[in-house]
């Protein structure tokens, strides 16, 4: 009997346990806003129920699902894809961009902009197949860590946030990324980061190429026709791609915005709104108003508070950022 006491504890404590889906955050006004919208979407006897087919739900990727500073891992991949391309290409070492970025000089590549960008990308983005260019994202995650956390890229995605998104999706919510990143680079990831499968992703992109091949069929990626998948073009995406007007939208920047706007004007259902502010320097990172490269955010605060988004305070709201099971070594807790 003792035993059976014993053992009919240790399931209770571990069904406790199971029942905690957001146990990365504090018992904060955060969490709590979450669950009450969570609960009365799902109620079907309340009036702000939302039926099982209309729960779709937007997340950016950057500054909400993992870090963007000191810059995007994106544009980290970029710099690191120059310097291993760059012996194939000793013409490169005549451009004053390439050259800046061979060097490291963050300045110089930074002035240049949204033009000097476009043209990093089209080196390391274009005229390769789509598979291949998967294979160069799978092997730049297995090679390199980030500085600062002594992690790999893909052991970066917040604690928070992945819970978040499995509660969502255990309440019968289905989730999306609506991102600037390059959809490409984010296929590679999502799925094993974030349980969000590939064609639920969507971010920046540029037409393809198909032709036939003797093994079979290939997409060639170019920079033709780019779409940055940014601002006020986030919710053209979204009708694109989705089809439907979201229920909820996650974001932590101005960037996000109007996909935030865009989804609280739904019509039909009660939405919710969730802003990352990012107010952990010992934890990650600090910045609002001047970060260190994305993820400005000003005009989301001043609306946040009109509209009633929830803003998460990352240094009350989060227990942990980084899954100490995923980052072990400098994981900040």
């Amino acid at each position: 009997m003792k035993r059976t006491l014993i053992g009919m504890l240790l399931v209770s404590l571990c069904g406790g346990a199971a029942a905690a889906p957001l146990s990365a955050w504090n018992d904060t006004a955060a969490k709590r806003a979450i669950e009450t919208w969570v609960h009365n979407a799902t109620d079907a006897n309340s009036h702000s129920f939302i039926p099982p087919e209309k729960r779709y739900v937007v997340f950016d990727n950057d500054g909400t699902l993992w870090p963007e500073a000191p810059m995007t891992f994106q544009i980290q991949f970029v710099l690191d894809e120059v310097k291993r391309l760059a012996p194939e290409h000793p013409e490169w070492q005549n451009d004053p961009l390439v050259s800046a970025a061979l060097k490291n000089d963050l300045k110089t590549v930074a002035a240049a902009g949204e033009k000097g960008l476009l043209k990093l990308l089209a080196l390391t983005h274009s005229d390769i197949t789509t598979d291949e260019f998967t294979q160069r994202v799978a092997s730049w995650v297995d090679a390199h860590k980030d500085p600062r956390f002594g992690c790999q890229y893909n052991q970066l995605g917040y604690q928070p946030m992945r819970q978040l998104l499995d509660y969502l999706r255990e309440n019968g919510f289905k989730t999306w990324i609506i991102s600037g990143g390059g959809i490409d680079f984010m296929r590679v990831l999502s799925e094993k980061m974030y349980g969000i499968p590939p064609e639920q992703v969507v971010g920046s992109f540029a037409l393809g190429e198909f032709s036939l091949t003797k093994d079979g069929s290939q997409i060639r990626k170019t920079m033709q026709g780019a779409f940055n998948d940014d601002a006020a073009n986030k919710p053209v995406a979204i009708h694109l791609f989705m089809g439907q007007r979201p229920v909820a939208a996650f974001g932590n920047s101005d960037g996000d915005l109007a996909m935030m706007q865009y989804t609280a004007s739904n019509p039909d259902y009660k939405t919710f709104g969730l802003l990352v502010h990012h107010t952990d320097a010992a934890r990650e990172y600090a910045y609002d108003s001047h970060p260190p490269a994305s993820g400005k955010l000003v005009e989301g605060l001043k609306e946040a508070k009109e509209r009633g988004w929830v803003v998460v305070d990352m240094q009350k709201d989060w227990k942990t950022v980084f899954d100490p099971a995923q980052c072990p070594a400098k994981t900040a807790q």
